[in-house]
């Protein structure tokens, strides 16, 4: 049985317009349905595959602010989200998340200074801004992260140390066996290793799923490790 917070995505093509750019993005423009069926699920792929853009979508349509926080967050810098969310059906579980975040690396820093305009006696500030910038990703993550709840995570090792990477696969595993669900955009090899996750890739035009050893995170950084000497060789000539 299927008991996701976000169990099925639906996209409706006709409520985007004909000439937008979604329509050229040959991962996106094929999907119509997508399940998902694990506690953690990862999309994969190239640059400008379209992973990002689905991620951001969901996120929208579920009733996260675009710049990312929790749901009770409300702030506008710069809209740079598209409208593909208007054109999303979100099919939810029978279990109401406790709690959430939508976490996106590009736009932590407005995310981060809006928590400190949202502080309270009862609710003190983090004080993000007073950390490195790595630090305070995973004291967000450390504070955020709790059971039974819905967590959305764009690239969120772009800021980490490959140490402290396998410290957020720690909180993130452990997260996930007390029914907290993720959807996680990564091109992290660490963070995509964690055990029963659904990979899914959107090379190759379409939106399917892969293993953990299938993806180019994984082959890329194994053949570098494996033959570092000859792949540099190449690149630079020395």
């Amino acid at each position: 049985m299927n008991n996701q917070f976000i169990r099925q995505i639906a996209i409706d093509w006709n409520k985007i317009e004909k000439q937008s750019y979604l329509r050229s993005i040959p991962a996106l423009h094929k999907l119509s349905t997508l399940e998902l069926t694990r506690p953690i699920t990862f999309f994969v792929g190239e640059n400008g595959s379209g992973k990002s853009t689905l991620l951001e979508a969901i996120a929208v349509a579920y009733g996260f602010n675009p710049e990312g926080g929790t749901r009770n967050y409300s702030f506008s810098t710069y809209d740079s989200h598209s409208n593909l969310y208007e054109a999303i059906t979100i099919s939810k579980g029978y279990r109401p998340a406790r709690s959430g975040y939508f976490l996106r690396a590009e736009s932590f820093y407005n995310v981060a200074t809006k928590e400190e305009d949202y502080a309270d006696r009862l609710h003190p500030s983090e004080h993000y801004h007073e950390k490195s910038h790595g630090e305070s990703f995973l004291a967000l993550a450390q504070k955020r992260l709790n059971p039974d709840g819905i967590y959305i995570l764009d690239e969120p090792e772009a800021a980490l140390s490959p140490q402290r990477q396998l410290t957020l696969l720690m909180e993130i595993y452990n997260c996930a066996k007390n029914g907290s669900q993720f959807i996680i955009v990564s091109h992290s090899p660490i963070l995509l290793s964690i055990p029963d996750a659904l990979i899914l890739t959107f090379d190759d035009g379409l939106v399917h799923p892969c293993t953990y050893e299938e993806t180019d995170s994984y082959q890329i950084t194994k053949m570098f490790i494996e033959n570092r000497d000859q792949i540099l060789r190449r690149l630079i000539g020395e």
